[in-house]
C-alpha cells in the first residue's frame, strides 16, 4: 500500500488526481497539502500551509510519490511575477522539499509547447520548471504537456478560453491530435499511473497520449 502526495488539489488536475487517489486500492495515504481545509476522507490527510513559506521539516513530504498540480493564470496571479511565482518557484520548492525528505517518484501538470526558450511568456515559465524540476533527480519523473484542458473549474468563465475550448471539443475531427482539448480526468490518470508505475528516468507525455 503506498502514500501519495498531491500538490495543487483545490485545482483543475489537482481535484481529479485526489479523487482518483482516495478511491484507488493501491494507496492507503493521501497527503494534499492546500491553502484551505478540503473535504475530509479517512485516507486523506490535509495540512492548511502557505506556499510562501512551506514546511520544510513536515514528516508527510516523504511519500512514495508525489503528483504537482499548482498552478494559477495570469489573470488570477494579477502579474508576470506573480504567475512566475506560483507556476515556477511554489513547483520548485515544493519538489525539493520531498525530493530532500526521500520520495523517489514525482509528476508534474506542465503544458503543450512548455519550453524555456519560448517567446510565449506562459510557455517559457512552464518550460524552466520542467527544466529546473528534471535537474533535481528524482528516480522517477513525469511530466504531462496537456493542450486545452476541459472538466475542471476553470473550464468556463474566461472567453479566449472558451472559444478554444469550443473549437476543441466541437471541431476536435478537424484539428492534429495534439491540439485537441484533453480532460482533466485524462491527464490524472495518465499521471496517477506513471506515479504508480514508476518508470525511471524522465518521460513526457504529450497531450496526443493524453487524448487517447
Amino acid at each position: 500500500m503506498k502514500t501519495a502526495l498531491i500538490l495543487g488539489a483545490t485545482g483543475q488536475v489537482g481535484q481529479a488526481l485526489l479523487i482518483l487517489a482516495l478511491q484507488h486500492p493501491e494507496i492507503s495515504r493521501v497527503v494534499a497539502p492546500s491553502r484551505r481545509p478540503l473535504s475530509p476522507h479517512a485516507k486523506l490527510e490535509n495540512p492548511v500551509v502557505n506556499f510562501d513559506k512551506l514546511p520544510e521539516d513536515a514528516p508527510w513530504w516523504k511519500a512514495d510519490f508525489a503528483v504537482c498540480a499548482l498552478g494559477t493564470t495570469l489573470r488570477q496571479a494579477k502579474s508576470r511575477a506573480g504567475f512566475y511565482r506560483v507556476d515556477h518557484d511554489y513547483v520548485l520548492a515544493a519538489a525539493g522539499l520531498t525530493r530532500r525528505a526521500g520520495t523517489p517518484t514525482f509528476g508534474l501538470v506542465s503544458s503543450l509547447g512548455a519550453d524555456p526558450r519560448s517567446r510565449v511568456f506562459y510557455l517559457r515559465v512552464k518550460g524552466e520548471a520542467e527544466r529546473d524540476l528534471s535537474a533535481l533527480g528524482f528516480a522517477s519523473l513525469t511530466i504531462a504537456r496537456p493542450s486545452l484542458l476541459i472538466g475542471g473549474p476553470r473550464s468556463s468563465g474566461r472567453p479566449v478560453e472558451a472559444i478554444g475550448l469550443f473549437i476543441g471539443k466541437h471541431l476536435a475531427a478537424l484539428l492534429p491530435r495534439r491540439y485537441r482539448a484533453v480532460s482533466t480526468v485524462q491527464v490524472a490518470r495518465a499521471l496517477l499511473a506513471a506515479a504508480l508505475g514508476a518508470p525511471a528516468g524522465v518521460q513526457v507525455i504529450e497531450s496526443e497520449r493524453l487524448s487517447g
